[in-house]
């Protein structure tokens, strides 16, 4: 519950000190978790929320690839201190290293060699780095890179 404690605590924050991008992500945020709140019909817990909140950022990483393709870098700049508002209340990212070990063990375990076995290699990997707010196309890279595919 601490996540979305601390989203409506600075919801009022950001409103007193009428800082408007800030206070529009919040209510974005806020109401994302509410909605998976009424989904589930309980509570979310810090995971959950953190895995709603991974979700908005990755929203607006894809929202940042469309505008730059599209010639709009007003937009795309927009959104990148969007995803920094987020990122703010997810646990720190996992570094190069953590997903470079991570692959190294999912491969070996799950004995995968072939562009066939990325799939298997990624589901172990991801397992791997669970809490660690690991960017699922990084180690997908990572993997098909070790994999040739």
């Amino acid at each position: 519950m601490w996540i979305v404690e601390q989203v409506e605590k600075d919801l009022v924050a950001a409103m007193k000190a009428q800082e408007a991008l800030k206070l529009s992500v919040l209510r974005m945020m806020k109401a994302a978790l509410m909605n998976k709140k009424v989904e589930r019909g309980k509570d979310v817990d810090d995971a959950e929320a953190t895995a709603v909140l991974r979700m908005l950022a990755k929203q607006r990483r894809d929202s940042v690839e469309a505008f730059r393709k599209g010639g709009r870098e007003d937009l795309a700049e927009k959104e990148e201190s969007e995803i920094k508002i987020v990122e703010a209340y997810l646990p720190a990212g996992a570094s190069d290293a953590d997903i470079d070990a991570a692959v190294e063990a999912a491969i070996a375990e799950t004995g995968a060699s072939t562009a066939k076995d990325v799939g298997k290699a990624m589901k172990a990997a991801m397992a791997k780095l669970a809490g660690k707010n690991a960017d699922g196309k990084r180690v997908s890279e990572k993997v098909r890179a070790k994999l040739g595919a």
